[in-house]
């Protein structure tokens, strides 16, 4: 396992829900089915692991978020085996639900744009973006319809959402 301790710097938008055939389009066929579940860690830290299925192939992540600010955090992510996966799934935050959602990858303006598709969401979806730094001026996609931006907005987060699903 390879580690690394790099800076997260994003942004994040709740948008309409965007045409699906347009994303696939647009992706150039880069979008993947996620499954994300979040672990019991310590205090001031977001863990979770994550399946992320591309192509008929899986991969499996361990990842850890120290938040510094809305927009900012500190963010190590290892990809792990399947057993390891499974062993930290026992982990697993009893008061969150395992996150399922399908994210498009579109490059738009020099940057990568994440727009996260989730199914119990039929009117909305979240977009986010990565930056080399907070004060970077960034070309939103015209492609979205933008409702507001939801960076420092903690309702809006994919915790929050796992905290907050409906039930089956």
């Amino acid at each position: 396992m390879q580690s690394k301790l790099p800076l997260e710097i994003e942004r994040k938008f709740l948008i309409e829900y965007p045409d699906l055939k347009e994303l696939e389009k647009l992706s150039n066929g880069d979008f993947s089915s996620i499954s994300q579940t979040y672990l019991v860690g310590e205090q001031g830290t977001s863990e979770r692991v994550r399946a992320r299925t591309r192509d008929g192939v899986t991969v499996y992540t361990h990842n850890t978020k120290i938040k510094l600010s809305a927009m900012k955090r500190i963010e190590i992510e290892d990809e792990i085996t399947l057993d390891e996966y499974n062993e930290l799934l026992g982990r697993a935050d009893k008061n969150c639900r395992t996150i399922e959602k399908v994210r498009y990858c579109i490059e738009h303006g020099g940057f990568t744009f994440e727009i996260d598709v989730f199914p119990f969401w039929d009117d909305k979806a979240f977009m986010e973006v990565e930056m080399p730094s907070e004060d970077i001026e960034i070309e939103l996609p015209g492609f979205v319809n933008i409702i507001r931006e939801v960076t420092d907005d903690s309702r809006y987060t994919n915790h929050a959402l796992a905290i907050k699903l409906p039930e089956d």
